[in-house]
């Protein structure tokens, strides 16, 4: 189980790194087209477009990163009242609705995309770039949060077992 969740962290981890260079690619490209819009009246059809994908697939693929750092939000009325244990049991709660959640859109996402791609779907701008690749996205951050809402739970677990302290990251929650 821990060599689960370690990889699962490792994957979060570095996923969520080079994601959020995608970040620093959309300002750029904002940028640049601020720049060509206003300085030499010269707008690109593309640039919108773009960092809409960009934005679009960024908030998708950093989930599981914001999850393994307790990024989401969270109503902690009752959440910061209960004892480690009580936490996690809060936790595996809150991880089965994120599986159920994630159990119904990874396959409608995949069938999302699959028509997609099928039909080579483009963009209604004048370039008529693909789309398919953003809506891959979807399935590749559904399953990355996925992963990690199972780590969690498996977090949680030895939390409750009494197997592993409860600080830390591996070893259980960050309170």
């Amino acid at each position: 189980m821990e060599k689960f969740i370690r990889a699962v962290d490792a994957i979060s981890e570095y996923s969520g790194r080079w994601v959020s260079w995608i970040v620093y690619v959309g300002i750029i490209m904002l940028s640049l087209e601020v720049v060509l819009r206003y300085v030499f009246n010269s707008p690109t059809v593309w640039a919108h477009g773009y960092t809409q994908r960009l934005y679009g697939s960024y908030f998708v693929l950093i989930g599981a990163y914001t999850f393994i750092h307790k990024g989401h939000v969270r109503v902690d009325l009752l959440y910061e009242r209960v004892s480690q244990k009580g936490k996690a049991v809060l936790d595996i709660i809150n991880c089965a609705f994120l599986l159920v959640w994630s159990g119904v859109l990874v396959p409608v996402s995949i069938a999302f995309f699959l028509k997609s791609y099928n039909m080579n779907e483009v963009d209604e701008m004048v370039l008529a770039h693909p789309i398919w690749w953003v809506k891959f996205m979807i399935i590749i951050g559904m399953l990355l949060i996925s992963l990690q809402g199972l780590a969690e739970v498996m977090k949680s677990i030895l939390v409750i077992t009494g197997t592993k302290s409860s600080s830390g990251n591996i070893e259980g929650r960050k309170a």
